[in-house]
């Protein structure tokens, strides 16, 4: 064999044996955001990524007036993603904001903004778009809150936290149950569980019992009793439709958001994903 013939035949065996090289490729990643037509998001990706193994995603939403890159700082949240190897990603609202059908302004498409956002972290770093987790907080949890409602099936599962609907509340949502894990402060008084008016009288944050009950009474559980048990510091209730799950658990707290949280509502829906660890 020639010099040059073995030379050639050692880079094809180095380029079968290096991982997709999905995020070497592209402008963006870190604190450097990916930008689409009609938004943008911040991504970290875990450096010791197994490429063998599917890339999940835990997408989250920051609060109200928030700005995307803020949580992608957060140590506590990339800490989270290298743990359980998932790409953590920050997504930035228009002005601050979302744009579900009842908030004071809407916006942008927010259905459609993230499908994008879905399709492009798939093509730059090839996230599996089975294995999506979508979280926000505050506004963001709001926000999530109708993501679940409008298309359910768009991720594997929600993790809300001091959200619900506003008023007026759904009559009920066009989808199947989703895989929806709730966390909520009982000394919230910025999203209080009961809701509270905006605006003088304009606007107002619905009753996370309330928003709980669309789904319940849209599955047939209203009158059913829920699971109930302690994990931690958390009290919660469980019902269990025929697809999907809805959880509520409740800390004694005031307005907050862990990475806990959201690690264990991940953990929690692979397990009943059926995904590996």
């Amino acid at each position: 064999m020639t010099q040059k013939r073995k030379w050639v035949l050692g880079l094809a065996v180095a380029a079968a044996m290096s991982p997709p090289a999905f995020a070497s490729e592209t402008s963006c990643g870190g604190e450097t955001p990916c930008t689409l037509s009609d938004g943008a998001y911040y991504v970290h990706v875990p450096e010791e990524r197994d490429p063998s193994k599917p890339l999940g995603a835990i997408l989250y939403l920051h609060g109200h007036r928030g700005k995307a890159v803020n949580a992608l700082k957060n140590e506590s949240f990339k800490r989270m993603a290298d743990d359980l190897g998932v790409a953590f990603v920050a997504v930035q609202g228009v002005n601050g904001t979302w744009s579900f059908p009842t908030a004071p302004r809407n916006l942008r498409d927010e259905p459609v903004f993230f499908d994008s956002v879905l399709e492009d972290l798939s093509k730059r770093f090839g996230v599996d778009r089975e294995r999506t987790m979508l979280t926000g907080f505050s506004s963001g949890g709001f926000m999530t809150w109708y993501l679940a409602c409008e298309q359910s099936e768009r991720f594997s599962g929600y993790a809300p936290i001091a959200g619900a609907f506003w008023e007026p509340l759904p009559k009920d949502c066009p989808t199947e149950p989703p895989y929806l894990f709730h966390v909520h402060g009982t000394t919230d008084t910025v999203v209080p569980l009961e809701g509270r008016w905006l605006g003088g009288g304009q606007w107002k944050q619905g009753d996370v019992f309330e928003s709980f009950d669309i789904w319940r009474n849209q599955t047939g559980l209203s009158e059913t009793a829920p699971e109930t048990f302690t994990d931690g510091a958390l009290s919660c209730e469980r019902w269990k439709p025929v697809t999907g799950l809805l959880e509520l658990c409740l800390h004694d707290g005031g307005h907050s958001v862990r990475a806990e949280w959201i690690e264990r509502a991940w953990s929690l829906l692979s397990n009943m994903r059926g995904w590996e660890s």
